[in-house]
């Protein structure tokens, strides 16, 4: 983000917006892609919220019964929200509101994880999280 410059008219878009990039992410992949993540800043609040959606998979109406993979796809649930608000009298100090995000591996890459090669689910943190909001709040300054 180093040469650009922001101000709060341009935040990250509504979460209206962002959720309609979302949707869009699914069907143009053609529900291959399986997470989404949405990040909103709000520059004036100081705040950062993420949300993870993900699809269900499909299920048929009714035993036996088929349908086209579009049709069968139910709208994309949101499985996670996190809140990072920087401290206003300490702008090194955050607060984390339902952490750690986790991007389960089986979503990342399709298949289940090789515990025996040490594969697990993606976990951010709040040391991981920190490191990201003061990333976001230093490419604002920039």
């Amino acid at each position: 983000m180093a040469g650009r410059h922001w101000s709060s008219s341009l935040d990250s878009g509504s979460l209206a917006q962002l959720r309609t990039g979302m949707d869009w992410w699914f069907s143009a992949s053609n529900h291959d892609v399986k997470v989404v993540i949405l990040a909103k800043l709000y520059l004036r609040r100081r705040e950062i919220i993420i949300e993870r959606w993900e699809e269900e998979p499909p299920t048929p109406e009714r035993p036996g019964a088929t349908t086209t993979r579009a049709a069968a796809v139910s709208p994309p649930v949101r499985r996670q929200e996190i809140l990072i608000i920087q401290n206003p009298t300490d702008p090194r100090l955050y607060d984390f509101v339902n952490t750690p995000l986790i991007l389960p591996f089986r979503l990342l890459f399709l298949r289940g994880p090789d515990l025996a090669a040490g594969e697990g689910d993606f976990v951010m943190g709040i040391p991981e999280l920190q490191d990201y909001a003061e990333r976001v709040w230093q490419g604002m300054e920039d």
